[in-house]
């Protein structure tokens, strides 16, 4: 659990030996058209009511620059100051329109980093009308002087085929060279149009973290938000505490019945609805942990919140929002409570319904108790007593848990939006999890005796051969436990051989020699959520580096790590920044609009960048493209649905089934564009290991 407690592996990967390592500088291979690998990815969204059914949109749109509320981006901790290279929006506009067949991350790329653009022409889905033929030949342009940095040549992927993902034709720009600090653009002389510009500087992407965690404040429930903590456009007073809502909710199925009342106030508004689901919060409260644990030196205590300037960094003190709320979420048996259904609203204080909570269950008691032992870890060195009390309700939960193996309670239909209920498959590696980090908590050797004795019959699939992004919180919980300074070395050295044996998979950091995708950020399925799994991916691959297992390869894996960051800020067929009105930060063209009940479809104030008067807050990631999107089953037909299916999302490439709309029922966004904060703590974890 504890990552500064690492071990030296002599395991290295046997796939990376075949020339891998020349990557870590930023060279490139040749680019075979690679057939895609199923991986069965999942991803849990929230899903939630709406009115209005407006057409899904077109599939791009401008960011913009930011209506209403600035702010300074402050980002302290122990890192550097800011660069001098100035930001994109204090620079000229170059005259040369941007084409959208030259896509780049727009925020920009460290010095040291590979880079590479994507040159893109549509062959098959909405915008298989337009085209693009390369030029033989483009130029890196000094966007402050003007003069001309290097040249580049084109260089095609998969020897000219079309990439089925994305439906694109595709060449590389290769300009890792570029290391010099500065704001920059590619131009296309012959067919004068350039990229969007970008920054290259050690502080690229500082302020880009600075707005995604902030999106954790908006989401808080039960709290004002107010100037000076948030900005102007996006203040609201405390939602969900009017008469039967989350400070007197009662249980589903005994709403008559007062003495099921309890104070479930605080926590998160879970996604783009307002529920909260304490499996889930205390996995974002785990994530935080470990970002924090892993970059401490970028996150300081001055992100603008409430607790800023309390000596405690701005991280850990927004985790303990959510640990604040899974404490009233346990009760004095030591289980906890599994969800709580609450009513919608724009802005969330207009929200006026019942709160309703499901009951205790095994998956949310196990789930919970990971989250207070990570705390009991966390602290046990700032705030002792705190730290104690969370080891406490951990144990409880372990003891519940043990005497209740098997409690569940399937919400959907009930109580809430998304099914929040584990497989038991999935409950039994959550308690090898609760183990762990009990046991790295300070606890008795029956935890670590639990782990040993039951992690080989548990369904791990990476002890099977297979390793994906979407089993990483299992994953981890497994290289926990290898991290411990008295694991069993047997123990220990089968999961560590799995796991570096699978990690260098094609779908893994063998995609650096299969180049399966286009747009050089492989998963084998896009499915609702495609983006959390983007950036869990790229988590999975700087386990490599985060737990210490193959300094060899660090740099490959963090290289290919990194490729999955520009994925989401730009290198897509979309060439579109997946964070919401991120203009101000040098995005021209981000998220414009999701599906968030606080942010809705026809708001004058908060459903449109460009259109309303503020659009949605900054720095929220979208679910991203999902080619199984469709309309209700109730259309055609219904008299709110639209003459046709939104296209795009509907029927098109993989990577292109996304659009920039927010209709609710019986358009359904939410399958496509809805925020998570289990996509967004993912994301940030991504984003943190590459701010300096």
């Amino acid at each position: 659990m504890n990552l500064l407690r690492r071990h030296s592996s002599p395991l290295v990967l046997s796939v990376l030996s075949l020339g891998l390592a020349a990557l870590a500088c930023g060279s490139t291979q040749g680019a075979p058209d690679g057939a895609d690998d199923s991986s069965g990815g999942t991803s849990a969204g929230g899903t939630g009511g709406g009115t209005s059914a407006s057409s899904g949109g077109a599939g791009t749109a401008s960011g913009g620059t930011a209506a209403g509320g600035s702010s300074s981006g402050g980002l302290g901790g122990s890192g550097p100051q800011d660069s001098d290279v100035p930001e994109e929006s204090e620079v000229t506009q170059p005259t040369e329109p941007v084409s959208p067949f030259i896509v780049v991350d727009q925020f920009g790329y460290l010095e040291d980093s590979p880079k590479i653009a994507v040159l893109r022409d549509p062959e098959v889905g909405s915008d298989a009308g337009e085209s693009y033929a390369p030029s033989s030949a483009y130029a890196i342009i000094d966007a402050v002087t003007g003069e001309t940095v290097t040249e580049l040549l084109p260089e095609a992927w998969g020897d000219g085929a079309v990439h089925e993902q994305s439906g694109d034709r595709a060449w590389w720009l290769d300009f890792t060279s570029l290391d010099a600090p500065g704001v920059y653009y590619i131009l296309d002389a012959d067919q004068g149009v350039r990229s969007p510009m970008f920054r290259v500087a050690s502080d690229v992407y500082r302020k880009v973290l600075y707005d995604a965690l902030r999106t954790f404040y908006y989401q808080r429930a039960g709290m004002e938000k107010a100037a000076p903590f948030a900005e102007e456009g996006w203040t609201d007073t405390a939602s969900h505490l009017g008469p039967g809502q989350d400070a007197n909710a009662r249980l589903f199925g005994a709403t008559g019945d007062a003495a099921t009342e309890r104070d479930l106030s605080g926590g998160w508004y879970d996604a783009g609805d307002y529920n909260r689901y304490t499996a889930w919060t205390a996995e974002y409260v785990v994530t935080l942990f470990r970002m924090w644990q892993e970059t401490p030196e970028v996150f300081g205590d001055d992100f603008d919140l409430p607790e800023s300037g309390n000596g405690t960094p701005d991280v850990l003190d927004e985790a303990r929002v959510g640990l604040a709320h899974l404490e009233k979420m346990q009760q004095e048996s030591g289980g906890c409570l599994s969800v709580l259904g609450v009513g919608s609203g724009s802005p969330p204080s207009a929200a006026t319904d019942p709160s309703v909570y499901g009951p205790e269950t095994t998956n949310a008691t196990i789930r919970a108790g990971i989250a207070f032992a990570w705390a009991a870890h966390i602290f046990a060195d700032k705030d002792a007593p705190y730290a104690t009390a969370m080891f406490e309700r951990a144990e409880r939960a372990w003891d519940w848990a043990e005497q209740n193996p098997d409690v569940t309670f399937t919400n959907s239909g009930n109580v809430a939006a998304g099914e929040q209920q584990s497989s038991p498959e999935d409950v039994a590696l959550h308690k090898l999890g609760l183990a762990v980090a009990l046991y790295a908590a300070g606890g008795t050797d029956e935890y670590k005796t639990f782990f040993e004795d039951n992690y080989e019959s548990a369904n791990l699939q990476m002890l099977d051969g297979y390793n994906a992004g979407w089993q990483l919180q299992f994953t981890e919980y497994y290289l926990d436990y290898t991290a411990l300074p008295d694991a069993d070395g047997t123990v220990r050295d089968t999961i560590v051989t799995a796991f570096m044996d699978t990690i260098g998979s094609a779908d893994n950091l063998g995609m650096l020699n299969a180049n399966q995708d286009a747009y050089l950020a492989h998963i084998a399925d896009y499915t609702w959520g495609s983006n959390a799994h983007k950036a869990r991916t790229g988590c999975l691959l700087y386990d490599v580096v985060a737990y210490d297992l193959d300094e060899q390869n660090a740099a490959v894996a963090r290289n290919v790590a990194e490729r999955f960051l520009h994925y989401l800020h730009g290198v897509n067929p979309l060439g579109l920044v997946y964070l919401s009105n991120m203009g101000r930060r040098g995005a021209e063209n981000s998220v414009t609009t999701f599906f968030h009940s606080w942010f809705a479809d026809q708001s004058p104030d908060w459903d449109e960048v460009g259109v309303s008067t503020y659009g949605p807050a900054p720095g929220f990631l979208a679910g991203g493209p999902n080619p199984s999107y469709d309309w209700d089953g109730v259309c055609p037909g219904q008299e709110l649905c639209p003459a046709e299916r939104p296209t795009p999302p509907y029927a098109q490439p993989a990577q292109k089934s996304y659009a920039q709309f927010n209709d609710g029922w019986p358009v359904n966004s939410w399958s496509v564009t809805e925020n998570s904060n289990g996509y967004q703590v993912y994301y940030l974890r991504l984003l943190a290991k590459f701010v300096r």
